[in-house]
């Protein structure tokens, strides 16, 4: 092959890299995965786009989004650092920003031959590639807005100019390789350190006959490299007033690389060295048989191609490449979230590693290919060799037999793939049930809606599709239930709508919800009025109903047989808040302040068995007038349930289930 040859050949891996990415990118998480730091990137990336290091909404505790800390003055910022997210932004300058993701992957695979070419030979590196393309764990998380390849691709570019300046002493290359190395650094330091450190080693070893060319090259290599610390810690002192505090300190800081308690939003473990070594051998075991290319097979040809390198003598560059087996691995141990990545230990499928593969170990992927390329070549050349000598074998059965190893190796390659992406889709599919409303185009840019929170009080957390701008001032608005007359004050020409929906939020465990986006109206006056429409089921014989609030309760019940509907009215003044109709007498509770009105109603069929409405009414007191918004509707029969995700969905219940609501103002 010649030279113009083979560049068109690795021209054309990264474009079918690029493609590939980018097509699995929006097949098969259009709506993200279940790894909610994507939304942090991506929020951080539009700060960037906006020319914003910090957040400043309107009101800090309803817009708080996922990983993002709150500084004295409300003012909000991610504790990433911004690298992987001015990646993303470049992405959507050009078009979108899955178009990055195609970048980035195009890039890695391309730098993956060349360090390939770099430490063997051409063939092998082209190979490599080919490999890369081939893993799971690279076309997973090369089409997913997290930081790893990103950074992976920093460290390539560092690696593949350090590898050109040591064969060719150019101090461009050196310097060079200082940038990608302190970029990387900038993005995850962590990862960058141990991915550097097979190749310290190296420069260490150029050094000892202290000889004035390697020590300028490898002098300006590490100038360059602290140049790219310092910016990391001149980020730090702009967002965290400390050069050496790093934003995920702040954030949690006991979720940093060591031993003992480990801690992040009150979820913490005792990391020991007995529970490091378990957990990353899970990992590298996963790695190993399910990530790579061809799993076990691609495994068993790296160590092929390394224990080959080995009896052949390992070159200074081969021995560089090969410390990442190394590096990568033992530096992981130090660090918690391999055992996060797990979940339960020993819960075959559980956590993030299944859907996600060992991201933390992505760095792996580099030299596990190249030496698989070496191992498969030796392998090839080997059964080719041993079959040509056989009495009886002719040219054809030769090339029939080593057709049928590669048809085998690559079937196995496209199992192995096909296997995370179609997990992925499952949980997809149950994503574009959940943003049905919002996909539909239900709601314009002119809204404001507020969100649930089955995971805590963030934005983003599990709900990434729905982001803020930057400005809150461009498209829909969307907000955490809580202070949500203050919110509604910051946006008064608003339409609001409330985000709810029924069943357990487990998309990863099978669990499908039926959303709903309903229209709330804000009221104000000397009195509201709620009226309130309750379906009666055939069989039901009374209906108990409790009103509380903070303040105080009421009880009251009424027969049910024979009625198909109740019809009840919910009066609030400034003092108390009333329900009467339906068959009973006025029951009142007294109200003041901003509080969260609260009425059940139980149907009972007879036997103590039914289920409840239940109704959460916002309101606020204030200046003699009373403000409330639209009641928030659930339909209990599993208590577990009855708290955020038990909404009441119009068509989505049996025969007599039905709710109505209308709500008037008298001044």
């Amino acid at each position: 092959m010649t030279p113009r040859r083979r560049r068109l050949a690795v021209a054309g891996l990264a474009v079918a890299a690029g493609a590939l990415v980018y097509t699995i990118a929006t097949q098969f998480f259009p709506y993200h995965t279940p790894n909610h730091d994507e939304a942090v990137y991506l929020q951080q990336a539009a700060m960037l786009l906006d020319g914003r290091l910090f957040l400043d909404p309107p009101v800090p505790d309803a817009f708080r989004p996922w990983f993002f800390v709150e500084t004295g003055g409300g003012r909000l910022y991610p504790k990433y650092a911004p690298v992987p997210a001015a990646m993303f932004a470049v992405g959507e300058l050009l078009g979108g920003y899955r178009v990055a993701l195609a970048l980035i992957a195009a890039g890695v695979v391309a730098l993956t031959t060349r360090i390939g070419t770099a430490v063997f030979d051409r063939k092998t590196g082209l190979l490599a590639g080919v490999l890369l393309l081939a893993s799971p764990l690279f076309l997973v998380d090369a089409s997913v807005f997290l930081p790893y390849l990103p950074t992976t691709l920093w460290n390539l570019t560092f690696a593949v100019a350090y590898l050109h300046a040591d064969r060719t002493g150019s101090k461009r290359s050196a310097a060079a390789a200082g940038l990608a190395i302190g970029i990387a650094f900038f993005a995850r330091p962590y990862t960058a350190v141990l991915f550097a450190l097979p190749f310290i080693v190296h420069a260490l070893w150029t050094l000892r006959d202290l000889e004035r060319e390697p020590l300028v090259r490898q002098g300006l290599t590490a100038a360059l490299g602290l140049a790219g610390v310092g910016t990391a810690l001149a980020y730090n002192t702009v967002v965290t007033g400390d050069p050496l505090l790093f934003p995920y300190q702040v954030f949690a800081p006991q979720d940093g690389p060591g031993f003992g308690h480990r801690e992040i939003l009150g979820y913490s473990r005792e990391y020991t060295l007995a529970l490091a070594l378990r957990s990353n051998a899970e990992a590298l075991w996963v790695y190993a048989t399910k990530w790579v290319a061809a799993g076990a097979l691609g495994t068993l040809a790296a160590v092929l191609g390394l224990g080959v390198s080995l009896r052949r003598g390992l070159t200074p560059r081969q021995a560089t490449l090969a410390g990442l087996f190394v590096t990568v691995p033992v530096g992981n141990l130090f660090f918690w979230g391999t055992l996060n990545t797990l979940g339960a230990l020993d819960r075959a499928g559980d956590g993030l590693i299944h859907l996600l593969g060992p991201y933390y170990h992505v760095d792996l992927l580099v030299p596990t290919v190249v030496f698989s390329a070496v191992g498969l070549r030796v392998g090839w050349r080997t059964v080719r060799n041993w079959l040509a000598n056989r009495q009886r074998i002719t040219a054809q059965h030769v090339t029939a037999a080593l057709v049928l190893c590669a048809v085998v190796f690559s079937g196995s390659a496209v199992a192995i793939a096909a296997g995370p992406l179609a997990d992925n889709t499952a949980v997809t599919e149950r994503y574009e049930q959940a943003y049905t409303p919002f996909e539909n185009r239900t709601v314009g840019d002119d809204v404001l809606v507020f969100l649930p929170t089955p995971y805590g009080d963030w934005l983003g957390h599990p709900f990434q599709l729905l982001r803020n701008d930057p400005g809150y001032d461009d498209g829909p608005v969307y907000a955490l239930d809580q202070r949500q007359f203050a919110v509604v004050d910051a946006f008064p020409d608003r339409t609001l709508y409330r985000y709810t929906y029924r069943g357990s939020w487990a998309p990863t465990a099978g669990q499908t919800v039926e959303p709903r986006l309903q229209e709330i109206e804000h009221a104000r006056g000397e009195l509201v009025r709620h009226q309130i429409a309750l379906g009666v089921p055939q069989f039901a014989e009374t209906v108990s109903y409790r009103l509380a609030s903070e303040n105080g309760s009421a009880y009251a019940a009424t027969d049910a047989t024979g009625h198909e509907s109740l019809s009840l009215a919910l009066s609030v003044d400034d003092r108390t808040a009333t329900l009467h109709g339906g068959g009973i007498e006025n029951r009142s509770v007294p109200v003041s302040g901003r509080e969260t009105l609260r009425l059940t109603a139980f149907v009972d069929y007879g036997t103590g068995a039914g289920f409840s409405y239940r109704f959460e009414i916002p309101l606020t007191v204030e200046n003699g007038s009373v403000r409330t918004l639209t009641p928030a509707v659930e339909v209990c029969r599993d208590g577990r349930l009855c708290d955020g995700e038990a909404a009441y969905v119009p068509g989505e219940h049996e025969t007599g289930i039905a709710v109505e609501t209308n709500t008037t103002t008298h001044d």
